[in-house]
């Protein structure tokens, strides 16, 4: 067991300084766009739009943080989108019916925490493929949602505490702040606790982790909860910065959040995780589409924002996914002659 903490804390640190470099590369591009899109439209940096970006920022990134550590198992999550809106809108119907605001807060926590904990049994413990399991706690957590609120949109009431403090209070994007904490506090459980480095260690090779002595099931099933956590706690970020949610949505916003984990290096294989890089990533997703608006508005060209922004972060995450597919390539071939010179030394000696 002390051999396989070693291990995990060396190949987590060069992950880490890997990543770092990584990161840079993607902030520098992010950098870029920003200017780009200042220079064709100098609007696009304005107060508002700032605060409008924060705004979509923090729900989406929240969910990327929470995703990471599913998709650093080797998985994915394709219901936290859907969970996400749930857990807002059966919250909201339930402070709509006279519950307190402030209650809403919790309910959208557990009703995340459920959800990721069902996808976790589903897939830790009774072995469903990750894709058709979140598939289908997708698809219920939609339905179920309708069925529960039984009305087509959930009001938030405006202008109170709960806006103040999730969203925007005068002009300052308060939501952003708790963003910055959450993102602390999965850095610390990624790279400083046993879950992290468990939890890598089951991408990077899940049968000798539990051949090791630990429990990959336990680990996995963490990793779902805090999926399911990270779209719970998004859900009051998106509750207090939209005051109506429609219900039986939230399709696609998953595939938003997990598309930021990818372009932010976090390998869709498993092993790999960079939490600052799916902030980053996410960040980018947002100026990319608020930079489009802006952009064809000022030249009057007649195409739809939206589908401009998913052919790019289709393009985008593709590019990604298949640099870590080749870097995964050319690590192995260059492990491969390194293990085979050792042995022939070791065959010359004897």
């Amino acid at each position: 067991m002390k051999q396989l903490n070693t291990t995990n804390n060396n190949s987590i640190l060069n992950s880490v300084m890997k990543k770092g470099k990584q990161n840079f590369i993607i902030v520098a591009a992010l950098i870029g766009l920003m200017i780009v899109f200042t220079i064709l439209n100098k609007n696009f940096m304005n107060s508002y739009n700032i605060l409008s970006m924060t705004q979509s920022l923090v729900p989406y990134a929240v969910m990327a943080l929470g995703v990471t550590f599913v998709i650093a198992t080797g998985g994915i999550d394709l219901s936290i989108g859907t969970v996400c809106i749930a857990a807002s809108v059966i919250a909201g119907k339930m402070q709509m019916d006279g519950m307190p605001l402030s209650l809403t807060i919790p309910v959208m926590i557990c009703i995340g925490a459920l959800f990721g904990l069902i996808n976790g049994i589903l897939i830790a413990k009774l072995k469903l493929p990750a894709f058709i399991a979140t598939l289908g706690t997708m698809m219920f957590a939609r339905g179920l949602s309708a069925i529960i609120v039984s009305i087509p949109n959930i009001f938030y009431p405006n202008g109170t505490w709960f806006n103040k403090v999730f969203s925007n209070a005068n002009g300052i994007p308060t939501g952003l702040f708790w963003l910055i904490g959450f993102w602390i506090l999965c850095m610390y459980l990624m790279y400083k606790c046993k879950i992290g480095r468990y939890i890598l260690s089951i991408g990077s090779n899940e049968e000798a982790t539990r051949l090791s002595g630990v429990k990959t099931d336990k680990y996995k099933l963490l990793a779902y909860i805090f999926s399911g956590l990270g779209a719970g706690i998004a859900a009051i970020f998106w509750s207090a910065s939209f005051s109506t949610v429609a219900a039986a949505t939230g399709n696609g916003m998953e595939l938003d959040a997990i598309a930021g984990v990818y372009i932010g290096g976090t390998s869709a294989a498993g092993g790999i995780a960079s939490i600052s890089g799916s902030v980053i990533g996410s960040l980018m997703l947002v100026v990319i589409r608020s930079g489009l608006n802006f952009v064809l508005a000022k030249f009057n060209l007649n195409l739809n924002s939206t589908y401009v922004t998913y052919v790019l972060t289709g393009i985008i995450v593709v590019v990604a996914v298949l640099m870590d597919v080749i870097k995964n390539k050319n690590a192995a071939k260059v492990k491969i002659p390194a293990n085979s010179d050792k042995k022939n030394k070791k065959q010359v000696r004897s």
